[in-house]
């Protein structure tokens, strides 16, 4: 988690209107993907963690550092996104 929260703080003052968000995927102990969520709010921490792990995401955990939306808006749901890994 300590890692999601200084990846978050890479956004910080550049993600509105989205707050800065980190987000670590690790699997079997070894950390596979890692983001924060990019400039303007898009795309989010999630996301690019997600893609970084590639097929590492499967049965890996996530640490967020904000509880992933569930919602369609300009982007879709990073709880949807988190499952289907």
């Amino acid at each position: 988690m300590r890692l999601a929260l200084s990846l978050g703080r890479r956004g910080h003052g550049n993600t509105w209107p989205n707050p800065a968000v980190g987000c670590v995927i690790v699997q079997s102990g070894r950390v596979v993907g890692r983001g924060w969520t990019q400039p303007g709010g898009r795309p989010h921490a999630e996301v690019v963690a997600l893609a970084q792990a590639g097929a590492a995401a499967q049965g890996a955990t996530a640490y967020v550092t904000l509880e992933p939306c569930a919602h369609h808006g300009r982007t879709p749901p990073c709880a949807e996104a988190l499952v289907a890994a």
